[in-house]
């Protein structure tokens, strides 16, 4: 059984960016296990002044809920381009492909969902001009 709760900083928890090869665009941070969390997602997701992430990404069954901490930026919903700005949150369902990018200062976003594993895809070269 998980502790009764789990208090951790995000800024503790693993980068990840590094070790795809995107450290000069962002931070990453998946906080699901070191959390603890059983059933719920949680991503820390800062990205660089004018950069953006790479890929996009789906689900088959996740909804998430991405919240504007900080900064300004785009999120590209399938074919929809919106801007964002601080305390911006943005209901996706599962099968919407998307993708972040950062405005003039960069961005900060949470991303928190439910968590089911393998529940993902990739969709590289997604978000090309």
């Amino acid at each position: 059984m998980a502790e009764s709760f789990t208090h951790k900083s995000l800024t503790e928890v693993k980068d990840s960016a590094p070790d795809f090869g995107f450290a000069e665009l962002a931070e990453a941070r998946f906080a699901k296990d070191e959390l603890g969390a059983e059933r719920t997602g949680v991503s820390y997701l800062k990205l660089r002044p004018g950069k953006r992430m790479p890929f996009g990404h789906k689900h088959d069954q996740a909804e998430e809920i991405y919240i504007v901490i900080a900064g300004s930026g785009r999120i590209k919903l399938d074919d929809e381009i919106i801007e964002v700005t601080e305390l911006d949150a943005i209901r996706i369902s599962p099968e919407v492909a998307r993708g972040v990018e950062g405005g003039p200062e960069g961005i900060e976003v949470l991303a928190v969902g439910a968590r089911h594993d393998g529940d993902g895809e990739l969709l590289h070269g997604w978000w090309d001009d």
